[in-house]
C-alpha cells in the first residue's frame, strides 16, 4: 500500500476535484469537498502525503480521500490508484481476487470505458457516414471528434452487449451501468443509431453518455441520456469539466454553456473554461462543483449562454434562483439572432465566440429586466407591481455595498426618480427576511414583524386574514382605515404614493388583506385612470367573499373629515408610513440588543446602518411629511 501512495501525490490527486493554492509552511489549501463553506480551511501537505480540514474535521492520507470523494471501498481504491501509477498489484491466493471480486464502481466504470472505445470505433463505419455528416455541418472534423470523444451506436439491437459481454461483463453489469436494458429474449443496447457524446466525471472517468437522435424513423427524444445509475447523477455532473477544470482553477471562470456541441464549439474557438448540464437545469450541486474549481473569490466569474427566446430567459431566471450560492460574479451572455455559441463559430467563426462569453451583462441585471418588461413602466401602478416583483429579488443579494448599487440601478430600470426611496425598501426587505421568525407551520410569530409584501401581480392564494380583531380606538388602525378609504373612495388624493406601499405597513390583517386586493385589481392609479369600473375590478379581485365585504365596507363608510383633500391625505399617509418605520426600528434596536459588543463585526455593522437609515428616514418624514415619502 506504502508504494501505490507514494506513487501518487496527494496533491496531484486532490487538484482534479478543487483548485489548490498555498497556504505556507508548504501546505496548501482550498474549498473543502467534504462540506459547504465561504473561505478554505481544506488543507494539503504534499511532503507528508496527507489532507485535511479544519472546518468539519475530514483528514487521512491519498487512500481515505479517494475513498470518501467517490465513495469507494478500500480495495477499489487501492486499484485506482495503482492503474493510474502503473503499479501491478499482487493478490495472495485466499484473499481478495479481481476477477471475482472486482468493485462495482470499477467494474461500471470500465464497462463505460470499453463503451466509449467501442463507439469512437464505430464512427468511422459506413452506417455512420451520417453522424459524421451531422458533425461537419456544425464544423466538427475528425480531430474535433476524437478530442472529445464522440462516437457512434450501431442501428441493431444488442452489438454492443454482445461487444462487453465478449469482455467479460455480466447482463446483470450491464443492465446496471444503464448501458443495456431488458428486452424480450435479454438485454438489448441502450442506444440505438445515435450519435454518442461520452459523459466524464471530474476525475475524468466516464460515467454516463448522451446520445443524439440522428434519423427521422427514430421516435425517441432527441437527446437520450444514460439513466440514474449507481455512478451517474446527472445534477452531479457536468459535460467537459474533465477538460475544462485546469483552465477554470487557473483562470477562476467558467462558461456554462446549453449542449455538448455548444461544448465542443467554445473549446475549438479557444473558450477552454466551457462546461455544459446533462440534460438538467443547472442547480446547486452544479454550483459545489464549480466552486471548487473556482476557489469562489471576488474575481471569479461565471458566464451562462442561454438561447435569446422563452425557454433560455427560462433557464437564465432559473440558475438567478441559484445566483446567490455563487461568491463569484455571475453574467449572461446572448448571442445575436438567438444563436447558440455551435450555431455563432459557424456562422461568424471563432473570434465571435470569445467575443459573446466577455463578460458584459450580470446575470441580476438580466433577470430584473426580464421581471421588470412584464410591466407597464409608463404608469404609476406599473412601476409600483414591478418593484413590489423586483425588490424582493435585489434584497436576496448577501453584499451590502452589492445590494445597494442593484437597488439603485433598479430605480433606473423602473424610472423612479426617488432612488433612495427603492434603496430603503429594498434594504427593509432585506432585514425583514433576515430577521422574520417562523412557528412550525410556517406562519409568522405574533411579534416578528411585518412580511415582506407579495408581488403586486400576483393572485394571493392564502386565505384571506387572521389576526387579532380590529380595535378602532388603535390609532394605527384607525389612520390605516382611513387611507384604505381614501385609496377606495378618493384614489387620485393617495396615487402613486399609495401604490409603492407595502401589505406589511397595515398591522390589522384585514386591512392588509384589502391593501393586497386593491394591488391585485391594479393599484389606486387604476382608480384614476379608470375610474368607471375601479371598485368593480377591486372587488372582482377579492380572494374571498370576506374580503370583498370589507372592501364594499370601506368602500361606503364615510371619511372622518370635512374637508377631505390632499393635505388631509398627506396625513394618513404619513402616518402610516411613519409607524411602519418606527415599528421597524424598534426590532432593530432589539435585534442590536441581542447581537450586543460580540455579535459579527459585518451583521453588526449592517444592522447599525439599516438602523441609521430608518431613523434619518423617520425624522425626514416628520420634518418634512408628504414630501419626504
Amino acid at each position: 500500500m506504502k508504494a501505490v501512495r507514494d506513487a501518487v501525490p496527494i496533491d496531484a490527486v486532490v487538484s482534479e476535484y478543487l483548485q489548490l493554492r498555498n497556504a505556507g509552511g508548504g501546505n496548501l489549501k482550498g474549498l473543502c469537498p467534504f462540506h459547504d463553506e465561504k473561505s478554505p480551511s481544506f488543507q494539503v501537505s504534499p511532503s507528508k502525503g496527507l489532507f485535511h480540514c479544519f472546518g468539519c474535521q475530514e483528514g487521512g492520507d491519498t487512500i481515505a480521500f479517494v475513498m470518501k470523494i467517490d465513495h469507494l471501498s478500500f480495495s477499489e481504491t487501492v486499484e485506482r490508484l495503482a492503474a493510474r501509477a502503473g503499479i501491478t498489484l499482487r493478490y495472495e491466493e485466499g484473499g481478495y481476487n479481481p476477477t471475482h471480486q472486482r468493485g462495482e464502481r470499477i467494474r461500471l466504470v470500465e464497462a463505460h470505458k470499453a463503451a466509449a472505445q467501442y463507439y469512437a470505433e464505430q464512427l468511422d463505419g459506413a452506417e455512420a457516414e451520417i453522424g459524421r455528416r451531422f458533425l461537419a455541418e456544425r464544423g466538427f472534423d475528425q480531430a474535433a471528434a476524437g478530442h472529445f470523444g464522440v462516437g457512434y451506436s450501431p442501428a441493431g439491437w444488442d452489438h454492443l452487449t454482445r461487444h462487453l459481454r465478449g469482455r467479460g461483463f455480466s447482463d446483470k453489469e450491464l443492465i446496471l451501468s444503464g448501458l443495456s436494458q431488458d428486452g424480450r429474449r435479454g438485454p438489448i443496447d441502450r442506444f440505438r443509431g445515435r450519435l454518442m457524446w461520452p459523459i466524464r466525471d471530474v476525475g475524468g472517468d466516464v460515467v454516463g453518455f448522451g446520445a443524439r437522435r440522428l434519423r427521422d424513423d427514430d421516435n425517441g427524444p432527441k437527446y437520450l441520456n444514460t439513466p440514474e445509475t449507481p455512478i451517474y447523477r446527472k445534477s452531479q455532473v457536468l459535460y467537459g469539466i474533465d477538460l475544462a477544470k485546469k483552465d477554470i482553477a487557473k483562470s477562476s471562470r467558467a462558461v456554462v454553456v446549453e449542449g455538448y456541441t455548444d461544448v465542443m464549439a467554445c473549446h475549438l474557438a479557444g473558450v477552454t473554461t466551457a462546461i455544459a448540464t446533462c440534460g438538467t437545469a443547472f442547480g446547486g450541486d452544479h454550483i459545489k462543483i464549480l466552486r471548487r474549481l473556482l476557489m469562489d473569490n471576488g474575481s471569479a466569474r461565471v458566464i451562462f449562454t442561454f438561447d435569446g427566446d422563452a425557454a433560455g430567459q427560462k433557464a437564465a431566471l432559473r440558475a438567478f434562483e441559484d445566483d446567490q450560492k455563487f461568491a463569484a460574479e455571475t453574467y449572461i451572455a446572448i448571442a445575436p439572432d438567438g444563436m447558440d455559441p455551435c450555431e455563432l463559430r459557424l456562422v461568424k467563426g471563432d473570434e465571435a465566440v470569445q467575443e459573446l462569453v466577455e463578460p458584459r451583462t450580470p446575470l441580476f441585471e438580466f433577470a430584473l429586466r426580464q421581471i421588470v418588461n412584464r410591466y407597464d413602466l409608463e404608469t404609476p401602478a406599473g412601476r409600483a407591481a414591478a418593484l413590489d416583483e423586483a425588490a424582493p429579488i435585489v434584497a436576496r443579494i448577501k453584499n451590502v455595498a452589492s445590494q445597494h448599487e442593484v437597488a439603485v440601478e433598479l430605480a433606473g430600470m423602473l424610472g423612479i426618480l426617488d432612488t433612495q426611496f427603492v434603496v430603503k425598501r429594498v434594504a427593509q426587505l432585506a432585514r425583514w427576511a433576515r430577521d422574520r421568525g417562523g412557528a412550525p407551520d410556517g406562519r409568522p410569530r405574533p411579534g416578528t414583524g411585518p412580511r415582506p409584501p407579495a408581488p403586486a401581480g400576483q393572485r394571493q392564494a392564502q386565505p384571506s386574514f387572521t389576526g387579532p380583531a380590529l380595535n378602532l380606538r388603535s390609532p394605527a388602525h384607525r389612520t390605516e382605515r382611513e387611507l384604505l378609504k381614501l385609496a377606495l373612495q378618493y384614489p387620485a388624493l393617495v396615487s402613486p404614493a399609495f401604490d409603492a406601499y407595502g401589505a406589511d405597513e397595515f398591522t390589522a390583517p384585514p386591512y392588509a388583506a384589502v391593501r393586497r386586493t386593491i394591488a391585485e385589481a391594479g393599484g389606486a392609479a387604476q382608480g384614476v385612470d379608470a375610474a368607471a369600473d375601479y371598485l368593480a375590478r377591486v372587488r372582482a379581485a377579492a380572494p374571498d367573499d370576506t374580503v370583498r365585504a370589507m372592501v364594499t365596507e370601506l368602500a361606503v363608510e364615510a371619511v372622518l373629515t370635512r374637508t377631505v383633500d390632499e393635505a388631509y391625505a398627506g396625513e394618513q399617509l404619513v402616518q402610516v408610513r411613519l409607524r411602519a418605520v418606527d415599528r421597524r426600528v424598534h426590532e432593530v434596536q432589539g435585534t442590536l440588543t441581542r447581537l450586543g459588543t460580540h455579535g459579527d463585526p459585518e451583521r453588526l455593522a449592517a444592522v447599525q446602518n439599516e438602523l441609521w437609515v430608518l431613523q434619518q428616514y423617520g425624522q425626514s418624514l416628520r420634518n418634512h411629511g408628504v414630501a419626504a415619502l
